[in-house]
């Protein structure tokens, strides 16, 4: 039967995948368990007959201290600077140079250009977003409504290893709307995914049917 005009195309499968996603969200909105989703998920991977790892790298890691929960590529001192910035540039470098990969990145530069802001320290992205869109990198902003951070808390301290982080609320409601706005500024695809009351499953599927319809599974080579 012939598609009618008025029909859209379903997008063409990509020969190869190889998405590049990056999480991005303020606390207790899921990114983490929906990048091992992701990790797994049919419609990025495809159809697996063993599990394997893939690539799955976040910013959030304290990487420039020696404390647990210690300064990283996200909340870097102001002495740290040209760490962090070098650390970016390895990262982008690495990305193309291994252009036919996939990656899932849980937080990057939207969580740090938002942090180091709070903290009166102003970092333009453009670079690096030049860098990362012709490779196919696409955002999906978590978002939860303000009044389900409460409930989300709950569930968090069951298994928390440093409850107090999660005391005040108000800190991740409004760093949730400054990541709002710093994704409203990028370059790059943004998907912006409710979390609330919906399981990790039905969002990674919401988050493959929206990278397949924009064209953003297969190689750097086929972008539009």
């Amino acid at each position: 039967m012939a598609v009618q005009p008025n029909e859209p195309k379903k997008p063409k499968k990509p020969k190869k995948l190889c998405p590049k996603v990056i999480l991005e969200g303020t606390r207790l909105t899921r990114k983490t368990d929906l990048a091992f989703a992701l990790n797994e998920h049919p419609g990025l991977v495809g159809t697996r007959r063993y599990r394997y790892h893939s690539p799955l790298i976040s910013a959030e890691w304290s990487a420039f201290s020696a404390d647990p929960w210690g300064r990283g590529l996200i909340n870097f001192a102001a002495e740290e600077t040209e760490l962090a910035m070098e650390t970016y540039r390895t990262w982008a470098r690495l990305f193309e140079l291994q252009r036919y990969y996939s990656w899932i990145v849980d937080r990057f530069h939207l969580s740090t250009e938002v942090f180091q802001a709070s903290q009166g320290r102003h970092h333009d992205f453009g670079w690096l977003e030049d860098r990362l869109r012709p490779l196919g990198f696409a955002v999906v902003l978590c978002l939860r409504d303000p009044d389900t951070f409460a409930e989300a808390r709950r569930e968090r301290l069951r298994i928390s290893a440093k409850p107090e982080q999660y005391d005040d609320l108000s800190l991740f409601r409004v760093e949730q709307e400054r990541l709002r706005a710093a994704a409203a500024r990028s370059t790059l695809p943004v998907l912006e995914l409710q979390v609330a009351d919906r399981s990790v499953a039905e969002l990674a599927d919401e988050v493959a049917d929206w990278l397949a319809a924009r064209g953003l599974l297969g190689t750097p080579d086929e972008l539009d």
